[in-house]
């Protein structure tokens, strides 16, 4: 897949030495934007904002300010508060909403020297595994403009992937910035819960689940972004320091899970493809067992479930009650569940969710790091929740979503990052996990692997 713009750390060099200003930059991305209106991965743009935007870095740099990422542009997912800029979640509720202030995450990368050049479509409220909304219509693939990257970050993905920007910012809570990287050929890291502090924003229906997350076409882009972003902030009290960690990733006991030791469908192709990836950083001396994390009896992604339906149904029941024709229908039925769940049966979730959390913890206290597919399938129609068929067999529609939502019930950190493609070109990607905290580890690790994938 070409892409039109250099790496976000290259930018930054050659605006920080002056080969380049960060209004040029600015400009060039928005004109890229404006081409790819087709593909509908930004939603929102304001170039005036923008250039003024980009203008202070310029005059920053002249001041003699030092910033990491300056003059790099950046598209934010439309449920993360970006001061002054229209931000909808995807929903008619909010289709007037401006934000009143910067996420922390968006203050911190403002104060590196990123500029904000779109804002990146979402599905409503971020909960389904496809980008498209009742305010903006379908996100299209890159590669293919009649499937989807999924979702519900596919805005941000597909902005990556085709060019538009070197990196964007989505939340993940669910797998939502690890499945659509996967799908378009690029890559998402799902950081710890807490690593990145999240908010000020809007009310969050995946309680101690979400994270913000970000996209790019490599991991060296995706680090300097996390280090950008990281670290503890009294404005959130769940937010925590991320210790530092450098290790050689031959060094570290690596387990390899077809399935995640799970009763799920893989298209040939994908687990075929991962088995290769495998074997080949194996050949590349690196220490790999095959071996699955045992779960607690009942532990599927529908035990878990509730707990986003409830959100939903607390968040927005009384304005569905009042006119459902506000809603996505597909977010509407998860308003409607999460309206007759009982007590009893939220709580029954939340003892599933913990159970998770320590099945997947303990497997991690034998092993350093867990491979796996992100993704069981390639990308499928742009009119379906998910494709028919996984593996030969019929495929319900959180089918695509097996391999991630585990990891945001035990706080993890993961990363998807690109391994091949189907006979049409459609990409897939192995997903890495490391234990809670080990954010850097995982990190370096994922660099070493990438290059490794790369030879």
């Amino acid at each position: 897949m070409t892409r039109l713009f250099n790496s976000a750390r290259g930018i930054a060099v050659d605006v920080t030495a002056g080969r380049t200003t960060a209004v040029e930059t600015a400009k060039a991305a928005l004109a890229r934007v404006e081409a790819a209106k087709a593909l509908n991965a930004v939603v929102t743009i304001d170039p005036e904002r923008t250039l003024a935007d980009a203008a202070a870095v310029d005059a920053r740099l002249r001041a003699g300010e030092t910033m990491p990422l300056a003059g790099v542009p950046i598209v934010v997912k439309d449920n993360i508060w970006v001061a002054g800029w229209r931000v909808t979640q995807g929903s008619r509720l909010f289709a007037d909403f401006v934000a009143p202030d910067d996420a922390i995450a968006i203050e911190r990368l403002r104060s590196a020297g990123a500029v904000v050049v779109g804002i990146g479509a979402t599905s409503e409220f971020a909960c389904k595994g496809v980008t498209t909304s009742q305010l903006y219509g379908p996100t299209r693939h890159p590669l293919d403009h009649a499937l989807t990257p999924g979702g519900s970050s596919g805005g941000p993905a597909a902005a990556v992937a085709a060019g538009l920007v070197p990196l964007a910012i989505g939340t993940d809570a669910g797998g939502s910035s690890r499945r659509p990287p996967a799908h378009v050929g690029v890559a998402g890291f799902k950081p710890s819960y807490g690593a990145i502090p999240y908010g000020p924003g809007f009310a969050e229906p995946f309680f101690g689940l979400s994270v913000i997350a970000p996209i790019a076409s490599d991991v060296a882009d995706i680090a300097l972004a996390f280090e950008a972003m990281a670290g503890a902030d009294p404005r959130d009290p769940d937010s925590a320091v991320i210790p530092a960690q450098a290790e050689d990733v031959a060094g570290l006991r690596i387990a390899f899970s077809p399935r995640l030791g799970l009763d799920v469908a893989v298209d040939d192709i994908v687990a075929d493809g991962l088995a290769s990836t495998v074997d080949r950083l194996s050949a590349a001396g690196l220490r790999i067992m095959q071996r699955d994390p045992v779960w607690p009896a009942g532990a599927t992604e529908d035990a878990i479930m509730p707990l986003q339906h409830a959100g939903l149904a607390a968040l927005y029941g009384d304005a569905f009650r009042k006119d459902p024709s506000m809603f996505d229908p597909d977010v509407a039925r998860q308003i409607e569940r999460g309206l007759s769940w009982s007590g009893a049966e939220v709580a029954g979730a939340l003892v599933a969710s913990a159970a998770v959390a320590r099945a997947f913890a303990g497997f991690l206290t034998e092993v350093d790091l867990l491979l796996t597919p992100t993704v069981p399938c390639v990308a499928w129609s742009l009119t379906q929740l998910g494709p028919d068929m996984i593996g030969g067999k019929p495929a319900s529609p959180r089918g695509h979503a097996v391999f991630t939502p585990f990891v945001n019930h035990a706080r993890l950190p993961a990363i998807s990052i690109p391994c091949g493609t189907d006979p049409r070109g459609l990409p897939f990607a192995l997903q890495i996990i490391a234990r809670r905290g080990e954010d850097r580890t995982l990190l370096g690790a994922a660099q070493q692997i990438e290059a490794m994938l790369r030879r």
